[in-house]
């Protein structure tokens, strides 16, 4: 009989994203999820197999908490600007999971056009907000957001760093500006 799980699954999660919350993913270990359980590392793998299953868990776990923030981007009137400031404020409020979710080396490089669906699960609902936001479709809708991205996403890493700091209303106003000229070079061509 296997021995009983001193710890649940979720216990277990929520202890590895704190570790990554303070010190990044690199530090979570095995000896480090025990010591934040108060525990030794041993009931951690009476539920988990590895160390890999408890990262692939935190992944997933700081991918719904973003995704949260993506939500609440969507709700607002203007839902494409509502995703940016959104994504902003993920990196400057869980800048460790921003980090591993946005910051990590890529096993393949790839071009904007691929990396954005593969790195952001909601890229489906985002790309719809450009249209139903701005009217745009196709090819337009996805430079939109590819230029948005690039620029909020250098944004994001600013304050994820703590490189910079920025209040909401410079957020706003340097997004709203950047998607302003965008959207008039596009209505011109």
């Amino acid at each position: 009989m296997p021995p009983k799980a001193k710890f649940t699954e979720a216990e277990i999660i929520d202890a590895a994203l704190e570790i990554v919350r303070k010190n990044g993913f690199s530090a979570l270990t095995a000896r480090a999820l025990g010591a934040e359980l108060g525990s030794s590392a041993r009931p951690v793998f009476t539920v988990f197999r590895s160390m890999e299953e408890v990262q692939q868990a935190v992944i997933s776990k700081a991918k719904s908490l973003y995704s949260s923030y993506i939500d609440n981007g969507l709700s607002q009137p203007m839902a494409f600007k509502g995703v940016g400031t959104q994504y902003i404020l993920f990196s400057i409020k869980e800048p460790k999971l921003f980090q591993l979710l946005f910051m990590r080396e890529q096993k393949q490089i790839s071009g904007i056009t691929e990396i954005l669906p593969i790195i952001d699960d909601n890229y489906g609902k985002i790309l719809s907000s450009i249209n139903s936001d701005y009217g745009l479709q196709g090819e337009c809708a996805q430079r939109l957001y590819q230029h948005m991205w690039i620029y909020t996403h250098g944004i994001a890493t600013l304050c994820a760093t703590e490189m910079c700091r920025f209040t909401p209303e410079e957020i706003n106003k340097m997004i709203s500006e950047a998607a302003i000229c965008l959207l008039k070079g596009m209505r011109q061509e």
